[in-house]
């Protein structure tokens, strides 16, 4: 079986931790991120006071990435730069491919935005031994990291859709690989059938650009189960007609969103990984550390938990009521 790549999706603005949860302490009466445990102590990392009058703040979450970001510009640069190494690190010794990195949250203003993706791409070029995958909703940003990571390895762009082809001439121009997304130019696509037919337009058209078809990454949408029993089974085709269509293609995805919504959200996760790599995928836009891959590839298909959670994932389990009552009963 040819490598799982992994595109490492942590280090985002809009991740967040509990404050008060595992992640926290308080010292001297405030609130510190606690990482990285030495012996009986951790590495800390110190919340700035106007983070503390935010609205995600006061609803009980830490947006820790926007915190180490904000400190390596502008407060305690080495806790921040510590911090953001400490991810990289993570991310890598669980097999990332490639770091995706994402600022779009860090200010609602477009210049800050710039400001913070070229100073975390430096950072990234001077820590990583893997790639950047440059991920926003804003061609510019997008651009803008491009530009500052100047090839030092071969990135790749988070994504591609109908909606953006304009972005097609920015991944050519840098020699990037691409993440293609399958959503159509003003919605998301109903089944596996609009989906491929999405993608058929999408990836003709970055071949004829000069895309190698190798270089694409296409990314099928997946959405939660818990809001549709059809919405894995579709996902899980779609990932089988494209691997029909494109042999060479990789298909990815935000493999995460299916369990969304549900409790044990690590098994969810990690049988459909599974299952899309038994329907062709060879890729995922995952946090390594929670799915790890040598777990998911050696998980055993013969346990009641993966039967259970394998039939709601093909749309066997309507509103996932076969896999709750075997949740509330201490089955999975």
């Amino acid at each position: 079986m040819e490598k799982f790549k992994i595109i490492g999706e942590n280090i985002h603005t809009t991740r967040s931790i509990k404050l008060g949860g595992i992640r926290t302490q308080k010292i001297d009466e405030k609130d510190v991120i606690t990482y990285r445990k030495k012996g009986d102590n951790f590495s800390v990392m110190d919340i700035p006071e106007h983070f503390e009058k935010t609205q995600p703040y006061k609803q009980g979450q830490l947006k820790h990435f926007m915190i180490a970001i904000w400190h390596g510009m502008h407060g305690n640069n080495s806790q921040g730069i510590d911090y953001i190494k400490w991810e990289i690190d993570r991310q890598i010794l669980n097999s990332a491919s490639y770091l995706d990195i994402n600022v779009d949250e860090y200010s609602y203003k477009l210049e800050e935005q710039i400001v913070a993706m070229k100073w975390l791409v430096n950072i990234i070029k001077d820590l990583s031994s893997i790639p950047v995958s440059i991920d926003s909703s804003n061609p510019e940003i997008i651009k803008a990291g491009l530009e500052e990571y100047d090839n030092h390895m071969r990135p790749m762009v988070n994504s591609l859709s109908l909606e953006r082809k304009d972005l097609i001439d920015t991944i050519v121009n840098y020699d990037a690989q691409v993440v293609v997304s399958a959503a159509s130019e003003s919605s998301m696509p109903e089944d596996a059938n609009e989906r491929l037919d999405n993608l058929d337009t999408l990836v003709n058209f970055s071949l004829d650009r000069g895309l190698e078809i190798e270089d694409l990454f296409i990314d099928p949408l997946i959405f939660p189960i818990s809001v549709s029993s059809a919405y894995g089974k579709d996902a899980l085709d779609a990932i089988s007609l494209i691997k029909d269509k494109w042999p060479q293609v990789n298909i990815t995805g935000g493999m995460s969103n299916v369990s969304f919504g549900l409790p044990k959200r690590r098994i969810v996760n990690d049988v459909f990984i599974s299952l899309a790599i038994d329907s062709g995928a060879n890729s995922g836009i995952i946090n390594p550390v929670e799915s790890k891959i040598d777990r998911i590839l050696n998980i055993d298909k013969n346990s009641e938990a993966f039967s259970i959670t394998k039939d709601m994932l093909e749309g066997r389990d309507e509103f996932c009521v076969n896999y709750l009552s075997a949740y509330r009963e201490n089955r999975i």
